[in-house]
């Protein structure tokens, strides 16, 4: 089976003073979320999409899916967790009710904010996952990058060259990535925001697939401006 996560959990709390968490915000006369699932119903080899929002906005997302005749019956909308491993977990658990699973599963994550991703780049990395078992969608860091411990003086300046600007989808064998998040301590999962980052500190490989620069993730209000732009500018190339 090849599931698809899209992880809607956020309350834009820095998106300012706004009515509804980001999610739901409006780009283009529609919202971010919409936007988001459309890209994903297009790729017909997902097998079942879950989004996955607080229990207290589930309803919400249904009303929203319906209001814009979103009804493919693919679609399970979820309740998220406490942070962004915990809300794949129950997007597995979810699954795992429905269908079982098997040593051959995967699962594509994403962020709902994130509503230029590409075709190319989901059908990247769902061939790459099926290979490799986990995979991390990212471009090339075009800025030079600092690092600082105490925010004060800089620690090191790696090279350019090396470094890479993750985004998402993020893809996973579903047992691989709930093994090693099962492996981890409680404090481990408390501080390990990201999910790639869970097989590296297990010492398993995690291939690259390439994204894109518009490939943003709308947080702020500059984000959607930019959103906007992107939209009118005609930048999106599928």
């Amino acid at each position: 089976m090849i599931y698809a996560g899209i992880l809607a959990g956020g309350i834009g709390s820095r998106m300012g003073n706004v009515p509804l968490p980001k999610q739901f915000l409006d780009l283009d006369g529609k919202p971010i979320l919409v936007h988001t699932v459309e890209k994903f119903l297009l790729t017909s080899e997902f097998d079942k999409i879950y989004i996955a929002t607080p229990q207290k906005w589930i309803s919400h997302t249904k009303d929203t899916l319906r209001k814009y005749h979103i009804t493919d019956d693919r679609i399970e909308v979820v309740q998220g967790g406490s942070d962004r491993n915990e809300t794949i977990m129950n997007i597995i658990s979810a699954a795992e009710k429905a269908n079982g699973i098997s040593d051959e599963d995967v699962i594509i994550t994403h962020d709902a904010v994130r509503p230029f991703l590409t075709r190319r780049i989901i059908k990247d990395n769902i061939e790459s996952v099926l290979k490799y078992g986990a995979v991390d969608t990212v471009i090339t860091a075009t800025d030079t990058i600092i690092t600082s411990e105490n925010g004060d003086s800089i620690q090191s300046i790696p090279v350019r060259s090396e470094m890479y600007q993750g985004q998402t989808p993020q893809s996973f064998n579903v047992n691989l990535l709930r093994n090693s998040y099962n492996d981890l301590s409680d404090d481990d999962k408390q501080i390990m925001t990201d999910a790639c980052k869970i097989l590296v500190v297990a010492d398993k490989q995690v291939k690259l697939v390439m994204g894109e620069l518009y490939n943003i993730k709308i947080t702020t209000p500059y984000d959607l401006k930019v959103a906007n732009s992107i939209i009118k500018g005609g930048m999106l190339s599928d």
